[in-house]
């Protein structure tokens, strides 16, 4: 089973270092928590928003441009996730008409930069990747 409840007694005062390795997550554990908030921020439309984010705080049409082939529904499900998650902040500015900017917050910001450096990683190695796929298909008889 899987249980990620700590096992440590809590008392009052802040943690202990102990206590604080008690309380680590697990991703995978299929019941941690922490799996899901990896899928919002690995998924394909969530680390593009983080990615474009990272440039500086963007209004909702602005990032549905920036993340070419999204659709309002999913940028929309999207920013709901990562907002859930602490990622997000969105802020809604009281004029007519009304103005929503969306930002990354601190651990979002983090988050963000992890993301970045995969993603230039991936896109310096495509000549590898293009040339593994091909072999990959030509010996398979692919197209």
């Amino acid at each position: 089973m899987d249980d990620i409840s700590p096992s440590v007694e809590r008392t009052a005062g802040p943690r202990t270092d102990a206590e604080d390795a008690e309380l680590a997550f697990n991703v995978f554990a299929k019941s941690c928590p922490s799996r899901r908030t990896l899928e919002d921020v690995t998924g394909r439309w969530g680390s593009l928003t983080l990615g474009a984010l990272h440039e500086g705080s963007l209004r909702f049409n602005e990032l549905r441009r920036r993340i070419d082939g999204v659709s309002e529904k999913m940028l929309s499900q999207t920013l709901h996730s990562l907002e859930r998650d602490g990622l997000v902040h969105r802020e809604a500015q009281p004029t007519n008409p009304p103005r929503v900017d969306y930002e990354l917050t601190p651990l979002g910001r983090e988050v963000a930069e992890r993301l970045l450096s995969l993603i230039h990683f991936v896109e310096a190695r495509m000549p590898s990747v293009l040339d593994a796929q091909q072999s990959y298909d030509a010996a398979r008889g692919a197209r």
